[in-house]
């Protein structure tokens, strides 16, 4: 006579369970290394960044004027009754 705990389908059950278990550990252990890693890549690059932002507001607000400056001679063109 089999006992209950010896049963194949318990025994089934109870294999996959800890199967599942190992699985989701590994990954949540490889999803923290991961979160991790992109932490210290942000960390590593925020100086760089605040440096850059200094820097490249003066060529962004030129950028911008020339945009705003190209739109005015366009609106100028359509008034005029100018076709570009």
């Amino acid at each position: 006579m089999i006992t209950p705990l010896l049963d194949p389908t318990v025994i089934t059950a109870t294999s996959g369970l800890i199967a599942i278990i190992v699985i989701a550990a590994a990954l949540l252990r490889g999803w923290q290394g991961w979160l991790e890693l992109k932490r210290q890549e942000l960390d590593r690059a925020a100086p760089a960044r605040a440096g850059a932002e200094e820097g490249s507001t003066i060529g962004t607000a030129r950028i911008e004027l020339a945009d705003l400056k190209e739109r005015i001679r366009k609106l100028e063109a359509i008034a005029s009754g100018v076709e570009l």
